[in-house]
């Protein structure tokens, strides 16, 4: 049978019986990399559960060095990470590197209730992403730098991962002063009445607040490759080439 969302509810409620034990079921995971020198940590996150709500809180007090991850990969040789016991479910991987590198995967998760989730190499069509990439430049926001970096959808529904970032002064300048914060977030846009209508709700994949200067020295970057990983009860081998990141061809935050 192949491992869906309702072989994943299952099992998870065979566990919560006692009648299965998750290690039983878990699968070896191993990050083979390639032109991704001096890697200091591998990581997945398990973000969703299966009707696309948050597995945990988002943490407002986050750091961007120290990734949060549900599973932690251990340095098996060079270039090749592995995580030994990863339960069946999607995940998106982290990888840190010297010099304050991040990078990072995603996937689509639904905004609104009973609505798809939407991989991370999903696309909309070029009058559609035109149309929203200015809606969104074109708006005001707290924030004073918001970036649409990627789209994803079908013909109904537009999502976007976004940054947003404000360096300008903020009301935490008495607890930090020059602070500075950055969010990520999934925003939605649906084909309504002959135009694309943005929906007022969002999803937070992160919130960060540091100092401006501290900010402005760091590459924190999307890939697909790295998003919508589908791990079951077999091992697989993940092959990750970064050179994309090498030629700053990932969308996101670089020094400036």
């Amino acid at each position: 049978m192949p491992w869906n969302r309702a072989s994943t509810a299952v099992w998870l409620t065979l566990c919560a019986l006692g009648l299965v034990s998750p290690s039983a079921e878990a699968a070896r995971v191993t990050v083979d990399l390639k032109g991704t020198e001096g890697v200091t940590f591998v990581g997945a996150f398990h973000r969703w559960d299966m009707d696309g709500n948050r597995r945990r809180p988002v943490n407002p007090k986050a750091k961007i060095d120290a990734p949060e991850v549900d599973a932690v990969a251990v340095k098996a040789r060079a270039n090749r990470w592995v995580f030994d016991d990863l339960a069946p479910g999607e995940y998106d991987l982290v990888i840190m590197g010297p010099d304050k590198v991040r990078v990072e995967g995603w996937t689509y998760a639904p905004v609104l209730e009973f609505d798809p989730f939407f991989p991370p190499d999903a696309t909309i069509d070029d009058e559609a992403r035109a149309w929203i990439d200015k809606d969104v430049r074109g708006a005001r926001h707290y924030e004073n730098k918001v970036e649409p970096l990627h789209f994803g959808g079908d013909a109904k529904i537009a999502r976007l991962l976004v940054m947003l970032i404000r360096d300008k002064p903020t009301s935490y300048e008495s607890h930090m002063p020059g602070a500075a914060t950055m969010r990520f977030e999934i925003w939605q846009y649906a084909w309504k009445y002959g135009g694309w209508v943005k929906d007022k709700r969002t999803k937070v994949l992160h919130r960060v607040i540091l100092p401006c200067g501290d900010l402005r020295q760091w590459t924190w970057v999307w890939d697909p490759q790295l998003g919508g990983i589908k791990v079951q009860r077999s091992p697989i081998t993940i092959k990750y080439d970064g050179a994309p990141l090498r030629e700053r061809k990932l969308k996101g935050l670089y020094p400036y």
